[in-house]
């Protein structure tokens, strides 16, 4: 079993992996966006570690109060999705017994979510005002909840990727994310790099649905082909600086429209945070 400390560090250098990775139109460290920072995104990292480990609270409330943490300490909606994804890999790792696997944990962990969990999920929501935040006629987070929040989740997974993880038990993480990963980092031996692949290569395939809340599907199959196009690219590339002149273009280009795959980031960083996991898990069952 993992202690909290290490659920701590590997939930941190999850979220700097993927500020180390050039994600066009996104936050990193070679390019900040009109209204974040990289260091707004590492305050967020580091102030919410503590709720969303905390042992004492519920999966609801993990998440809620890491959205607290965040919102009191950079006034904006950092990491809303980042919190969504982890807090449940966290909560689960956290009590895996040796052999148990992360994923079987995952499935049995969000077949039990509660109202409550629920309740606490969307007052986070609410307090952290994504983008493109409606009212809907069922399930609508600034009402209470009357579903367990994965069914909740399970209602919006047509029109929202991070809800589409828990109806899937995290397909789009461990069939898509983390064998992209572990291709990209064994060729490389870069993690910011592997986690670039993550996202080039998921955003080739799905469109971000943080962009078509914003825009519907005005920019999708512009941003499918550019991502193709760097996909491939980074398949060719002999090393990474190699294509920096093509991630500015393409993050010049994307932010000139206000682009920002803010979805397929928060999906890279729960990929980056399961590989990292599994590697803990691994090395636990070794030194038995």
């Amino acid at each position: 079993m993992l202690n909290r400390q290490q659920l701590i560090d590997v939930y941190i250098q999850a979220c700097e992996t993927e500020l180390q990775a050039f994600k066009p139109g996104n936050v990193s460290v070679y390019s900040a966006a009109d209204d974040m920072t990289v260091d707004d995104f590492r305050v967020s990292a580091r102030v919410s570690s503590e709720p969303i480990t905390d042992p004492q609270y519920s999966l609801g409330e993990k998440i809620y109060y890491a959205v607290k943490a965040t919102r009191e300490a950079v006034a904006c909606n950092t990491n809303l999705g980042i919190i969504l994804l982890c807090a449940p890999l966290l909560q689960v790792v956290a009590s895996l017994n040796t052999g148990e696997n992360l994923r079987d944990g995952l499935r049995l962990l969000l077949e039990k979510t509660t109202r409550e969990d629920a309740d606490w999920v969307f007052k986070a929501v609410t307090l952290a005002a994504p983008a493109g935040l409606g009212e809907s006629a069922q399930h609508d987070v600034q009402k209470p909840a009357d579903v367990s929040l994965t069914e909740a989740m399970v209602f919006a997974a047509d029109k929202d990727r991070i809800a589409l993880q828990y109806a899937t038990i995290f397909k789009d993480v461990f069939d898509f994310g983390v064998l992209r990963y572990n291709r990209a980092f064994v060729l490389s031996g870069d993690c910011a790099w592997a986690a670039l692949a993550v996202f080039a290569a998921m955003l080739a395939q799905y469109p971000d649905s943080h962009i078509e809340r914003k825009y519907g599907e005005r920019y999708s199959e512009w941003i499918k082909a550019e991502m193709h196009k760097l996909d491939r690219a980074m398949q060719t590339a002999c090393e990474p600086k190699e294509l920096l002149p093509v991630l500015y273009d393409m993050d010049k280009a994307f932010k000139a429209q206000r682009i920002n795959p803010g979805t397929t980031a928060d999906i890279t960083v729960a990929t980056v945070l399961v590989v990292l996991l599994e590697q803990l898990i691994g090395e636990e069952i070794g030194g038995l």
